[in-house]
């Protein structure tokens, strides 16, 4: 069996022109990476409207026994364009802490994928390296301002930015700056984040222009004075020097699937601490070339989804068309207490009590949120036709239909069905709302997403979070949209409670503002938001030959 880079390596790729012209963009506003990739010049694309169905594919909770969201965002991409039809993929960009720690590359799998794989998930087009730049001229700025008389009176005990690298580096979480003397800075403690975690990441993918773009980052809060006021990049005038930084970040890339068929990578946060999802500029864009734009949120539905639909949405001015929810029988036998070594074996009773987490998806992108839903079951060699059924029984009872996903294997051809039904869906009425109102206070916001989504019986603050609500109320940061941090496992804030668990309470230990990217941020249970490698990182097997040829890259 070939292994997915293999099988990238084989593909034969058309010039980017040529994928650019299946979209009707000219060559004049492209600006190429290469042969196989380019950016795309906004100003030339900026006045035409948007004619799209837009296409949301988001996932159960993620499980070792994998869901193959991503995989399926390319293979309904690529089927749609079999059936004729002019679909755009928008995909976010990989992290290099995932590619070189556990969870490897995040381009699709087998005959699902987009290409060039392994540019895509290395350096790309130098987005994130941009991004990191940014973030560190902020905080030099910020250690120079202090360092240099600190007008603003900053108390370095209330520093809140961090650094940032895109690699997963624990030993790099809490540090001491500023050793030395007193040419060599303020000593103080510090931190880095990896940079998907950055606000800027946020900020990038948020924003709907460049000028926007400014706005937002010098509106970010990096620290406190004395007197508990906040300070911003704005004030430490370093928002036009970041923006400068981000001039060419900002524009969508555009690659190919095996297929040949259009994809924008852009932007890549993740969903366990941001938003989780592809730039708005990159959506907007495809909305305005395609017939369908086909896009996905991390990890779960109650963390991706439903911070696309409740923080992307709402300020991207986006309205989804269909939702498709991924599963694997596999995953949802996993959920039912069967060990990952026994899930190749038939067992039903397991896969009842596991569906329960299926289910509590569904019915919050039904009811809550009010769009139509196709579960697209991720097709493995070991789903008997008992399981499959099962699970095609319980999504009817909800008034659901199932389509069997064999994109893995088999490329666009084998995501016909889902692109069926994904069709006739998009073509239904829908009534789209929010979990919540924006203008609802922070505890109201809180105990919606916790009790609505995840069916917990409400929410309990720590004595730290209820100061810090207080005073986010009082400096006017209420009115914000929430974005939980929270484990990607469990509905819960308890990695272990598989399933849809029931009686429980969501903790939230920490709560801060992300003014620029304009959301609160609610920190529950043990969220890191600088990784570490595994034991055995996949940076191990990775390799080059004398050719320029990569191995061991998945």
């Amino acid at each position: 069996m070939k292994t997915d880079i293999e099988i990238a390596q084989e593909a034969k790729l058309l010039p980017i022109a040529e994928v650019a012209a299946k979209l009707g963009v000219p060559e004049d506003a492209l600006e190429p990476y290469g042969r196989t990739k380019a950016k795309l010049d906004l100003n030339a694309l900026r006045d035409l409207p948007r004619k799209a169905k837009l296409i949301l594919v988001t996932a159960i909770n993620p499980t070792p026994a994998g869901e193959g969201k991503t995989t399926t965002s390319v293979g309904l991409a690529d089927a749609l364009c079999r059936k004729g039809e002019k679909a755009v993929l928008c995909l976010r960009e990989p992290s290099l802490g995932p590619v070189f720690g556990v969870k490897g590359g995040a381009a699709g799998g087998g005959y699902a994928q987009v290409v060039p794989m392994e540019e895509i998930n290395l350096h790309f087009t130098g987005d994130f390296h941009a991004i990191g730049a940014a973030n560190n001229l902020l905080a030099a700025m910020l250690d120079n301002h202090i360092q240099q008389g600190n007008a603003l009176d900053i108390d370095v005990r209330k520093i809140t930015w961090k650094r940032c690298v895109d690699m997963n580096d624990r030993q790099l979480r809490n540090i001491v700056c500023g050793l030395g003397g007193k040419v060599n800075g303020v000593p103080r403690e510090d931190g880095f984040d990896i940079t998907v975690a950055s606000e800027i990441m946020a900020v990038l993918c948020l924003a709907t222009s460049l000028t926007d773009l400014k706005a937002r980052l010098g509106r970010m809060v990096v620290a406190y004075t004395r007197d508990d006021k906040p300070v911003t990049a704005h004030d430490l005038k370093a928002d036009g020097a970041m923006a400068a930084l981000l001039k060419d970040a900002i524009k969508p890339n555009l690659v190919q699937t095996l297929e040949g068929n259009p994809a924008l990578i852009h932007g890549g946060p993740f969903a366990n601490i941001a938003h989780g999802c592809n730039s708005i500029m990159a959506t907007d864009t495809g909305l305005k070339l395609g017939d369908y734009v086909v896009t996905e949120a991390g990890f779960g539905a109650d963390l991706g989804a439903e911070k696309f639909l409740d923080i992307k949405c709402r300020y991207g001015g986006l309205t989804p068309n269909a939702v498709v929810l991924v599963a694997t029988v596999r995953a949802l036998k996993y959920n039912g207490g069967v060990p990952k070594a026994q899930l190749g074996e038939e067992n039903l009773e397991a896969l009842e009590k596991g569906l329960p987490n299926l289910l509590q998806h569904v019915e919050n992108i039904t009811q809550v949120f009010g769009l139509p839903c196709v579960v697209a079951i991720n097709a493995f060699p070991t789903d008997t036709a008992a399981e499959l059924k099962l699970v095609e029984d319980k999504c009817k009872a909800l008034g659901v239909n199932v389509a069997l996903s064999e994109v893995w294997a088999k490329g666009g051809e084998g995501g016909l069905a889902l692109a069926d039904e994904v069709i006739r869906l998009c073509a239904q009425e829908n009534h789209f709302r929010f979990c919540y109102d924006v203008e609802s206070s922070i505890e109201e916001k809180l105990q919606a997403i916790a009790t609505k989504i995840y069916h917990a019986d409400g929410v309990d603050l720590t004595p730290g979070a209820k100061k810090q609500l207080k005073q986010l109320t009082e400096l006017g940061f209420d009115k914000l949209p929430i974005c939980m941090a929270k484990t990607q496992y469990s509905f819960s804030d308890d990695q272990n409670l598989l399933g849809a668990p029931r009686g429980f309470r969501i903790t939230v230990r920490n709560l801060k503002v992300s003014a620029g990217a304009g959301f609160l941020v609610a920190l529950t249970g043990d969220i890191m938001t600088m990784p570490g490698l595994p034991k055995v990182p996949a940076a191990e097997k990775i390799d080059i030959d004398e050719n320029g040829v990569i191995s061991g890259l998945f």
